[in-house]
């Protein structure tokens, strides 16, 4: 008997690869349930829910948030939420340690592909160091993309726009640096797995179209196997 086949996505990229972009398309274009790590623990801390109060005692602390309570978070929301559906998880793993907790879980819980995004420093620093932001409601602004109506100010409010200490060009450099001593042990794990597939480029419009090319022919193969 056939057994349905689902997507299980990881996505990985830099601050300012375009991943934000890139994940709304694949939602919209394959039916995904997105999976955002961070939002979901922004919900438990709001919820006040045991895990919630936890991860909140350690950021009040100002310490990070412990690995151990990070995936028991995911894995109880996998398995409670993500059965038999097609799935893109977004902000975790981001370290060693919580890439081998996620191949630890039964298959149906593991990814069975991973999305690379590989977007040059040299263009995340350009896009991020002319991004502002209207603290108050968090639109975002780019000088160049998007710019506001009246330079400096808010479209809808007049108030003035603010940059994030992290959106400056040395800021975002150290943050890349750090990035990538995490992101290049995540994807070397995932490559022993055979599921890491590359897609390079400076633009999200250049760079969607062959993830969606690749992503129908993954979805093709793999239910054809399925059928046989």
């Amino acid at each position: 008997m056939a057994t349905k086949f689902f997507l299980k996505l990881v996505i990985l990229g830099a601050p300012g690869s375009g991943k934000g972009t890139i994940s709304n398309r694949m939602i919209r274009d394959f039916k995904l349930t997105y999976f955002a790590v961070g939002d979901c623990l922004r919900d438990h801390m709001k919820q006040q829910t045991e895990i919630g109060k936890e991860a909140k005692r350690y950021i009040e602390q100002g310490k990070l948030v412990p690995d151990s309570t990070i995936n028991q978070l995911v894995i109880n929301e996998l398995r409670e939420r993500f059965q038999q559906k097609s799935w893109l998880l977004d902000g975790y793993p981001r370290n060693r340690e919580q890439t081998l907790e996620l191949w630890r879980q039964p298959d149906e819980f593991r990814p069975n592909a991973v999305i690379n995004l590989i977007v040059p420093d040299d263009e995340i620093i350009e896009r991020i160091k002319h991004r502002w932001v209207h603290l108050p409601s968090g639109r975002i602004y780019h000088m160049i993309y998007s710019p506001p109506k009246n330079p400096g100010v808010d479209d809808e409010t007049g108030e003035p726009l603010t940059q994030r200490n992290d959106d400056k060009p040395d800021v975002i450099k150290a943050r890349l640096h750090e990035f990538h001593k995490q992101n290049d042990e995540i994807v070397k794990l995932f490559r022993e797995k055979k599921i890491v597939h590359d897609f390079e480029g400076r633009e999200s419009d250049i760079i969607y179209p062959k993830i969606k090319t690749f992503l129908e022919q993954f979805i093709r193969s793999n239910t054809a196997a399925s059928a046989a």
